[in-house]
């Protein structure tokens, strides 16, 4: 899986209330999550991203509480991917089992800067920053994990598994 698009870039600590605000938690429908998105802490952030764009941050991305919406709403917006310096262990899991890739790489994270292209492959744990002509190496994401990013998440994935089990 590769991935690649423009680098929205936001600093470190970047909680969970910013990326969706808790007044927004009454509902699950990602567009409605997803037109929210950010908005605490770049207000035009929604109107911006392009479907593909990744967004490129500091350490701790996700941090503050274990709500899911938040890499829903990421998702949703049209963001392909987030590569960060690190992240907050529960929104990793929330971000995987929802089907949004991250990928560590505090090194892209301090080369990168907004409005730059960048190209993200999973398998090899390649990051490019194609703007700076500038390669980065990550951990490669396992085959299991790319399927289940593929398959749009844990749910999806799950249904997948038991629909072909029951297959044979």
């Amino acid at each position: 899986m590769i991935f690649e698009g423009a680098v929205h870039k936001f600093g470190r600590d970047v909680d969970t209330d910013v990326i969706i605000p808790a007044r927004y938690l009454n509902t699950t429908d990602p567009a409605e999550l997803a037109s929210h998105c950010m908005e605490d802490i770049d207000a035009g952030f929604v109107a911006r991203v392009r479907p593909g764009d990744i967004v490129v941050a500091g350490e701790n991305f996700g941090c503050g509480s274990s709500r899911e919406h938040a890499p829903v709403a990421i998702r949703a917006a049209g963001v392909s991917c987030v590569v960060a310096a690190s992240f907050a262990r529960i929104f990793y899991r929330n971000a995987i089992n929802t089907g949004l890739p991250i990928v560590i790489c505090p090194a892209a994270v301090a080369g990168a800067q907004a409005g730059d292209r960048l190209r993200v492959d999973l398998a090899t744990g390649v990051v490019t920053d194609l703007t700076r002509d500038t390669t980065y190496q990550a951990d490669a994401f396992p085959a299991f994990m790319r399927e289940l990013i593929a398959q749009g998440g844990l749910l999806p994935y799950v249904k997948a598994r038991l629909d072909e089990a029951a297959a044979q």
